[in-house]
């Protein structure tokens, strides 16, 4: 199977939640997945905090 790589960019709101959707129908069907996202300041995200509860899901 072919990896696949989803850039989001641009003002406004709504890339981490069209990114986290298809990572979790992804992992759904028995994929991996990596996530980088660029974060500012601490990490008290809850993108972090799920990261570490799915086996398949590693977070860059």
């Amino acid at each position: 199977m072919k990896g696949l790589l989803l850039v989001y960019t641009g003002n406004g709101k709504g890339k981490t939640t069209a990114a986290l959707g298809l990572s979790l129908r992804a992992l759904g069907h028995g994929q991996k997945v990596g996530f980088l996202q660029f974060m500012k300041g601490s990490k008290n995200y809850g993108e972090v905090k799920i990261s570490e509860k799915l086996p398949n899901l590693t977070l860059v």
